[in-house]
């Protein structure tokens, strides 16, 4: 029986101290790599352990797991390979294409291991200072400026209807544009978390109103971020 291994990335780098020792036990034991991002997954098992030999490892990369990529993993599964999935960053299967394969894994009867290391997302749920019993994560926000209105002024009536955290994500060199979004469109007292950078050494997290974000415009170009947003 195949077993996959959902093995996690730093989400910075140079940081691999924030990934367990027995997460190198598993890379060693897999014949085969399914990954988001062949250049930096293989960089980053080097970096783990320069021993390890590349080559001797099947490559397949990922992308939004295509038809063909698909096909692949499972005649991986059938040949009783033992598999890894590595995401760009963080854990496979969250807010990554990987999910696919998994599901795929699932319905062939494969053994599924996740395996423990960073998650932007509960990384800044912890640190937000806001309700962890129920949140959301919504991923990335519409680009139309109205859209993204309209979609951050639901988000903010969900949380302060249930009392949720809500959470999403924006490309990095759109951050700024967001964050004015979010200070025009959401009410004073609602409470925004900005995570930026996190497990680096810049890492910076603030959780502030929307009315004290308003008197300090933190520049988040080209960062890292995950906003965690909770109203009253």
């Amino acid at each position: 029986m195949s077993v996959v291994y959902l093995i996690p990335a730093p989400l910075e780098e140079s940081h691999l101290h924030t990934i367990p020792p027995y997460v190198l036990d598993a890379i060693k034991s897999c014949a085969v790599f399914f990954v988001e991002n062949e250049r930096t997954a293989r960089r980053y098992l080097k970096k783990l352990d320069q021993s390890i030999v590349i080559d001797h490892y099947e490559w397949f990369t990922i992308h939004k797991a295509e038809a063909s990529v698909k096909q692949q993993f499972l005649l991986k599964l059938k040949e009783g390979k033992t598999i890894g999935l590595i995401s760009e960053a963080g854990c496979p299967g969250v807010a990554d294409p990987g999910q696919i394969l998994i599901e795929a894994a699932h319905q062939h009867k494969a053994v599924i291991k996740p395996l423990v290391g960073p998650s932007s997302i509960l990384l800044a749920l912890m640190a937000s200072g806001m309700n962890g019993q129920q949140f959301s994560f919504t991923g990335y926000l519409p680009i139309d400026e109205q859209q993204r209105k309209r979609k951050l002024q639901q988000l903010e009536e969900t949380s302060a209807r249930f009392n949720s955290t809500q959470l999403f994500i924006e490309t990095p060199y759109r951050n700024n544009q967001l964050m004015e979004t979010i200070l025009k469109v959401c009410k004073p007292q609602t409470r925004l978390c900005v995570a930026a950078n996190l497990t680096s050494d810049t890492e910076w997290i603030q959780t502030r109103t929307i009315s004290e974000w308003k008197n300090e415009v933190p520049d988040l170009h080209k960062k890292p971020v995950l906003f965690c947003l909770l109203a009253q």
